[in-house]
Order: C-alpha cells, then sequence, then structure tokens
C-alpha cells in the first residue's frame, strides 16, 4: 500500500444471509456495492486485506478513453460522468480532473498508431486531437525532446486512487452496504447446481448472487472451483516525487516515461516502455493464448524467473473450505519495486523535460497487474457456476473505468438495464 492510503476500521462481525456478496475491495468491487446500496439491495462485500490494498491504490491514477480498444471506449466514456457524479454521491472530493492526456510519438510509426486509433474512434465524437510538434511544445512547455507529435484528449484525467476508493467505501456502507476486511472468502457453497453463498474464515454467508471482482486472485479463485480464467501477471513499479513546480498539468505519457500531477503538489511517474514479467506456473498453461501480445509487446516485457516464481508456486491452487486458503497466507500482495526501471523512468523524464532534474522522490511502489489475452476485461456471469459474475482481467487499466465497471457489473448482479453493451466482455470469448 502506498504511504497515502486512506486505511479506515470496518465491521468485524459477517450476517448470516444477504442478496449480493462481493468478494474484492477494489475500485470495481467497491463501486459495484456503492450502487447495489443505492438500490436498497441488501449486499456484503468481503476483502481478504485492506481496501485497496492491491492494485486500486498502486495505479497512476489516470482516468482515460485514449489508446484503449474502441471496444473498451463506451465503458470509459460512461466512467467520465461517473467520475464527475462521485463527488456527490460520496460527499468528498476523490481529486478528480478532467485536466487532459497527452500521448507522444518519437517517430513517423508510433504517430502513425495514434493517428490509427483516432480513425478507430470516429463513431464516438471523442475530443481526441492529434498534435505538431509544435503543438506538443505549447501545451507542455521546458521540454527537451524531439517529438514527431502527439494525441491529446482534454476530457481525460485523473483521480487519486489512494482516497477515491476508501471515500467510495465510506460512502457505501453509510448507504447500506456491509463491508468486512481482514477476512478471506476460501470459496462458493452451492445448492441444487447453483451458488448459495461462500465460505469464508469466519464462517458461511448464504446469498443469492455472487460477484468476484479480486483482480489477480481470481484466476486462483476460480480454478479451486475448475472454472479457467486466462490471466497472467505483469508488475509495474511507480514512485510520486515531492512537491515542485511541473510543466504542466496534463498527464503525459512518452515512450519510455510517464508523468502526472499528484494533488499535493508532486508527480507520479513510471517506466510506460517496461513492465516486469516474472515467469508463473500458469504461463505454461495458458501462455500460448499470449502469442499475439508477446509478438507485438516483447520489447516492453522484462521477463524473469525467479524469486516470484517459487512464491507462486508455493500458494495452493487446490483447498478445501475447512482449509487455508492462499487469500490468507498473502493478505496484501506487494510485490518488490524494480528501482532500475524507475531510474530508468527518472533519467529519461529528466532528458525529456529538464525541470524535473529538481525532482525528489517521496515513495516508490510497485503494483501486480492481472493481464488478459486482449488486455480488455471480463464483466459477465459464468455460466460453468450459475449466480457467480465477473469483474475482473483489466488489464493495468481500471482504475479510470472502475466506476462504469462497478456499475455494469451490479446491472447484471441485479438483472437491471446495463448501463453499456457489457457485449465486448463476455467470458466464453475466450
Amino acid at each position: 500500500m502506498t504511504k497515502t492510503l486512506d486505511r479506515f476500521s470496518t465491521s468485524d462481525e459477517l450476517p448470516t444471509e444477504t442478496k449480493v456478496v462481493i468478494i474484492g475491495g477494489g475500485i470495481v468491487g467497491v463501486s459495484a456495492a456503492l450502487t447495489l446500496a443505492e438500490r436498497n439491495i441488501p449486499v456484503v462485500l468481503i476483502e481478504k486485506g485492506h481496501i485497496a490494498g492491491e492494485q486500486s491504490s498502486r495505479n497512476l491514477g489516470w482516468v482515460r478513453k485514449t489508446s484503449r480498444h474502441a471496444a473498451d471506449v463506451p465503458l470509459a466514456m460512461a466512467a467520465d460522468r461517473l467520475w464527475s457524479e462521485m463527488p456527490q454521491r460520496v460527499g468528498h472530493s476523490l481529486g478528480y480532473q478532467q485536466a487532459g492526456i497527452m500521448f507522444l510519438a518519437k517517430d513517423d510509426q508510433q504517430m502513425a498508431l495514434h493517428e490509427a486509433w483516432v480513425n478507430s474512434v470516429q463513431s464516438f465524437d471523442l475530443d481526441s486531437t492529434l498534435l505538431s510538434s509544435q503543438q506538443v511544445k505549447q501545451r507542455v512547455p521546458g521540454g527537451k525532446g524531439n517529438w514527431v507529435g502527439g494525441i491529446y484528449t482534454g476530457s481525460d484525467g485523473r483521480a487519486e486512487p489512494s482516497i477515491a476508493v476508501p471515500m467510495m467505501a465510506k460512502a457505501a456502507i453509510e448507504k447500506g452496504a456491509i463491508i468486512v476486511q481482514n477476512c478471506a472468502v476460501r470459496m462458493l457453497s452451492t445448492s441444487a447446481g447453483k451458488v448459495s453463498g461462500v465460505i469464508t474464515e469466519k464462517g458461511e454467508i448464504r446469498c443469492e448472487q455472487v460477484l468476484l471482482a479480486s483482480g489477480a486472485w481470481s484466476r486462483r479463485f476460480l480454478g479451486n472451483h475448475g472454472v479457467s480464467l486466462p490471466t497472467l501477471p505483469v508488475i509495474c513499479s511507480v514512485m510520486r516525487t515531492k512537491p515542485m513546480t511541473g510543466p504542466t498539468d496534463i498527464a503525459v505519457g512518452g515512450p519510455d516515461f510517464s508523468f502526472r500531477k499528484h494533488q499535493d503538489g508532486g508527480f507520479i511517474v513510471t517506466q510506460r516502455g517496461a513492465l516486469d514479467a516474472p515467469i508463473t506456473l500458469d504461463h505454461l498453461t495458458v501462455g500460448w493464448r499470449y502469442l499475439a501480445q508477446l509478438r507485438a509487446q516483447r520489447s516492453f516485457l522484462r521477463v524473469s524467473a525467479g524469486r516470484y516464481f517459487f512464491k507462486d508456486l508455493s500458494l495452493k491452487r487446490r483447498w478445501k473450505a475447512n482449509g487455508i486458503s492462499p487469500f490468507e497466507q498473502i493478505r496484501t500482495m506487494d510485490p518488490k519495486v524494480n528501482p532500475a526501471l524507475n531510474n530508468e523512468a527518472m533519467t529519461n523524464l529528466r532528458n525529456a523535460w529538464p525541470i524535473f532534474n529538481q525532482a525528489e522522490i517521496a515513495e516508490t511502489w510497485a503494483g501486480l497487474i492481472d493481464i488478459t489475452p486482449d488486455s480488455n476485461p471480463v464483466i459477465d456471469r459464468v455460466s460453468q457456476l450459475p449466480g457467480l459474475t465477473l469483474a475482473t482481467g483489466f488489464s493495468g487499466h481500471g482504475f479510470g473505468t472502475g466506476p462504469a465497471a462497478g456499475q455494469l457489473a451490479a446491472d447484471i448482479v441485479s438483472n437491471a438495464t446495463p448501463l453499456i453493451d457489457p457485449t465486448p466482455y463476455r467470458f466464453d470469448r475466450f
């Protein structure tokens, strides 16, 4: 967890029954709980560690439509509206600002990718515009990089993950949701071929519907029930600077760095062109599904085999309801920071915008990301387990769409009219 994460206490007691149980206290599960509570549907959210302790507080805080798959844009557009409404819903600022996001192009090949994306989303009437080299300099002054151009979307923005998700969770509680932290759900209970509850380390809760929104843990949880969800892990290392004068309020993504303003006056920085990709046993079973991604993005991945492999291998893949689950063994996945990647990011950023020579690092952290074969999530019912719905596999860009993804999942769980067409997120596409 980052230093700035707003941790808070919740109930330690589980009810014996409810309408919906949500497994996972990240932004998607919390958003779904908030939506259901506002609809007066009894809901219990159970988190093995702390709310937003993993992916949902460790991301970059970007809220974007730019460069998303065209099929994913409607969800991102819906999220823009929900982010703008969220402060009123929860009664607190979440640091959300539509300050704009810009992606840079260092050569004609990268610029062609931006042009192709703009053409692919023309039907959505977005405010995305292609920029010349001169326009990049005007929007983000003081740079030394020789950029061919870029793409800019003024309605994109940012929010503060360490504040947003806890505040949404507190609002869900105020509106009737029950949230229990430090409690692992070990497995589902079934009756007559349908999900009828969940078995936790503190006992069983009967329910009619279960929403699994447990991020990188979802594959292991489902595997224990004989359901295969193809996801693989990557790790992103991040740093936050101390408050400083910066070149812009716009979030900027370069080929090998990115930065965005933090609400305390510092900047969130990462090596946008590299992720750690630790080898796991899952690479042997589902890795073939990722061959197209690997061919296209091999240069982005720092593949390694070592400590993470053995740590992952030591966690059970099958267990019983009366036994200790992997989710009790690791309450919070806290991957090690890769200092080399952070140093690369800062060096590259300083070369592009020398004002960052004054940057001092306030903290560093790393987060585990679960990647699907097409980098889009699953938000769908599971036909093999009637009564179970998934909202997982967001592939590192779930924070921005989190409010909409959670509401869409709540719609599916409660048989309401879906926020947007959920077809792109169906489970059976794999």
